[in-house]
């Protein structure tokens, strides 16, 4: 019964470890058309109609290709050189 128990938490400890390591999983760099790309903690539903681009968080753009970083808090996206916020 010691042994079933020891399966058990060791079977509980790995799915909690592994519950952890996906939420870390969920950052993600957006871009829009403008060039601007930030960070975000949170995968957002945004609309069609903001023209913008989702990439994995260990995206790079490549050394041609003209973007640049423009971080903010909070929920929304870079349109035109302004946050907007939503």
């Amino acid at each position: 019964m010691n042994r079933m128990r020891q399966v058990a938490l060791a079977a509980l400890l790995g799915s909690g470890v592994l519950a952890l390591a996906s939420t870390g999983a969920s950052a993600r760099i957006v871009c829009n058309e403008d060039g601007d790309c930030w960070h975000v903690k949170d995968m957002y539903d945004y609309q069609p109609g903001f023209r913008l681009t989702v990439h994995p968080d260990d995206w790079q753009w490549k050394q041609d290709e003209k973007y640049r970083w423009r971080e903010h808090e909070g929920r929304g996206y870079w349109r035109g050189g302004v946050w907007v916020q939503f």
